[in-house]
């Protein structure tokens, strides 16, 4: 198939561009490779796509409507995955006007071009920072999700009803997926574990908020990925939700539209994943105990029984093996 992937440069987009490709996929990538991290690394994620004969690349920013135009000719896509924003949660309270002209008027110029191109799925990434100050346990997908506690999950709920409203206007069977801290090798510099490993190989102390008493739902990378390729071919239908024992579908009564978990329901304290890492360095880390910071939530744990209804597919690999997995790379690793 022919697919049109943004945010190919960062950690998600590479991993998914990779694996779709080796599937035989043509794929597009479109990235703007910020300085929002170190873009080494983004260009090192690059160089390796392009030894694919299956994938080319584009280089422009989202709000660059001519920019996206072109790599969407280069295509044709018969599915769009749109994974590209600009990312952290923490970084929204230092630079939040970067969220808006990223995340809403650059998802705005990707739904235009659907609404033109109709592809066979629109797909893109959303966050279970949505659910923000919703203390429900798990998070279901048809749970409210309207108290998000940053700017950043604030955008990504609107990038949600944006497409809902697309979808039910232009008919274009849309997804949107709700990610649970994913991890893994080619990691952002920015997120935990990256940083702990950095830190702790480096005998430098980590910071430790809320006392390490938090709680998340972390999800490997390559089930991330299984996940998205599994859902590709599950297009939301209006008027045809999936059934099953205990399932609650999130698809829209007037759009084809839905969004889905992806994550294994399994949350790990913050300090049992800080000991994962101890053991696997086989060094102890010095912690820096501090509070909880502002837009932090205490706990993310997915109901996930949609994405397996919807796929037979839910994620499996352990935090233990994961960080094993990431250790390794990152250990071998010079971008």
């Amino acid at each position: 198939m022919r697919i049109l992937v943004t945010g190919t440069a960062g950690f998600i987009g590479f991993h998914l561009a990779s694996r779709l490709a080796a599937d035989g996929h043509l794929v597009v990538g479109y990235d703007g490779v910020t300085d929002y991290y170190d873009v080494r690394l983004k260009h090192a994620r690059l160089d390796r796509l392009a030894r694919s004969n299956g994938f080319r690349f584009h280089k422009g920013m989202l709000e660059d409507r001519a920019a996206l135009d072109k790599a969407t000719e280069d295509c044709d896509p018969e599915i769009i995955i749109h994974l590209a924003a600009q990312a952290g949660v923490r970084y929204s309270l230092e630079e939040p006007s970067s969220y808006v002209s990223s995340n809403l008027d650059g998802t705005f110029n990707l739904m235009e071009i659907a609404r033109q191109v109709k592809p066979k799925h629109f797909m893109l990434a959303s966050t279970s920072s949505v659910y923000g100050g919703n203390a429900r346990m798990p998070f279901r997908e048809v749970d409210a999700a309207d108290w998000p506690l940053t700017i950043y999950a604030a955008t990504k709920k609107a990038n949600e009803v944006m497409t809902h409203s697309y979808a039910h206007l232009w008919k274009i069977p849309t997804t949107a997926f709700r990610f649970f801290t994913v991890y893994g090798p080619w990691g952002r510099p920015d997120m935990a574990l990256f940083k702990f490993v950095k830190a702790i190989m480096a005998g430098d102390p980590i910071d430790v908020y809320g006392g390490g008493q938090m709680r998340r739902d972390f999800t490997y990378i390559d089930d991330l990925v299984e996940s998205i390729v599994r859902l590709m071919a599950v297009a939301p239908r209006e008027g045809q939700p999936v059934t099953g024992s205990g399932v609650v579908d999130s698809l829209s009564a007037v759009a084809p539209w839905r969004v889905v978990n992806i994550a294994g329901g399994q949350p790990v304290e913050l300090l049992d994943f800080i000991e994962m890492i101890e053991q696997t360095l086989g060094k102890c880390a010095i912690r820096n105990i501090l509070p909880m910071q502002k837009g932090d939530v205490t706990e993310t744990f997915a109901d996930a029984s949609l994405l397996t209804a919807l796929t037979g597919y839910i994620p499996t690999t352990t935090a233990g093996e994961g960080v094993k997995a990431f250790v390794e790379w990152y250990r071998n690793s010079s971008y």
